[in-house]
């Protein structure tokens, strides 16, 4: 006659269930960088002789992220006690249930083109990156700011806003197309940073040839669509210039700010100081300035100062004139043959080669930046009513 079953033996398979299900809460969807059971992906958990079959729903059938999914939940699953073999099963979410996950990142609004940076409670620090020309390692600045900002541990999104002249998905070693969920859309990410630029929706390296209408659109796409999650900076690497893209992130974000790039020559300061004076129409904040190729260092420990010097100094001093207050010049980037490698490569200097001189001026500039902002709104502050005698 075979032993009776105590409780305890007879609770085992549930709550062995129970670890499966708490250890899949460990597991984060690789785009959206959250629990995949906060996000409605598990479908089922069974327990079956040690072999633990997790039902899985992806966004999109061709989802990109599958083996980094099934990776993860193997080895999340597989050390659970009790569990000897995890296999993983993938279905697809139907539409209801895309829109239920959109309603869930979204908040109870669920859906409209709502621009997240632009609201009250914001706590993300927008930088647009801007420069007067091209040429002056604009998009490299951009870059390495974020890769170092990431590297400090905070939470940190790209827009390559520069249209016609897209570089920032190479620069960052960016190889992945964006997943859409419904009208959503879910960046890239590469060392820690979220990605998106039109050319991820463009057929090899083909030209964008937009006016004015279409780029505003654009902008607004990757600042409504793009599930950025909570950021702490968003930096936009934005067109040289002062043309269209500009005047549309003054519209769409008049709370941001601008660092201005140039060279210590002459003639691009004097471009660049254009370029910051835009400020004085659109009333947005000016960070600081940045000179880009300041210096080269010799063998011998002497610099050559190639492209003259004084430029960045230069702009700094009369932005600050033209705003009525002072724009400091944050820092200066020596010349350096890594630089252009790592951006080539997709991995920026700052981590490639952080001891390298123009990785720790980059750095230190990143450094300055590294402030997330807190709002108010709906804070109390603390005061109480005093009567007036």
């Amino acid at each position: 006659m075979p032993a009776p079953t105590t409780n305890a033996e007879s609770a085992a398979p549930g709550a062995r269930e129970d670890a499966i299900r708490a250890a899949l809460a460990g597991v984060r969807d690789p785009e959206i960088r959250r629990p995949i059971t906060e996000l409605g992906m598990v479908e089922s958990v069974t327990l079956d002789d040690g072999t633990a079959t997790i039902g899985v729903l992806l966004t999109v059938a061709g989802c990109p992220m599958r083996t980094t999914l099934e990776r993860d939940i193997t080895a999340a699953v597989g050390a659970v006690d009790g569990v000897a073999r995890v296999v993983v099963n993938f279905g697809v979410m139907t539409a209801q249930q895309r829109q239920d996950l959109q309603r869930r990142l979204r908040g109870e609004s669920g859906t409209g083109a709502v621009i997240p940076f632009a609201q009250p409670s914001s706590r993300t620090r927008v930088y647009a990156i801007a420069s007067g020309k091209g040429g002056v390692g604009k998009s490299s600045v951009t870059v390495n700011l974020a890769a170092a900002l990431a590297a400090r541990g905070l939470s940190v999104g790209v827009i390559d806003a520069d249209i016609y002249g897209h570089s920032v998905p190479r620069m960052l070693g960016v190889t992945g197309r964006p997943t859409q969920v419904e009208d959503m859309i879910m960046p890239p990410q590469a060392h820690g940073v979220k990605v998106i630029s039109i050319g991820m929706f463009t057929a090899g390296n083909a030209a964008v040839v937009w006016r004015g209408p279409m780029l505003h659109r654009a902008l607004e796409q990757f600042l409504a669509d793009v599930f950025w999650g909570d950021l702490d900076v968003l930096l936009l690497d934005l067109p040289p210039g002062t043309g269209d893209v500009a005047i549309s992130l003054a519209q769409l974000l008049p709370t941001s700010e601008i660092i201005v790039v140039t060279t210590p020559q002459t003639a691009a300061a004097e471009v660049a100081e254009r370029a910051g004076s835009v400020v004085s129409q659109t009333h947005q904040r000016l960070v600081g300035v940045v000179e880009n190729m300041s210096w080269l260092d010799l063998p011998d420990g002497s610099r050559m100062e190639i492209f003259g010097s004084g430029g960045g100094a230069a702009v700094a001093e009369s932005l600050s004139r033209l705003v009525g207050a002072p724009v400091p010049l944050l820092g200066q980037v020596p010349l350096d043959t890594r630089l252009r490698e790592s951006g080539d490569k997709g991995l920026p200097i700052v981590l490639a080669d952080p001891d390298s001189p123009a990785a720790v001026a980059l750095t230190s500039i990143a450094a300055g930046l590294a402030v997330r902002r807190e709002s108010l709104a709906g804070k109390s502050l603390g005061l109480s009513p005093t009567r007036r005698s």
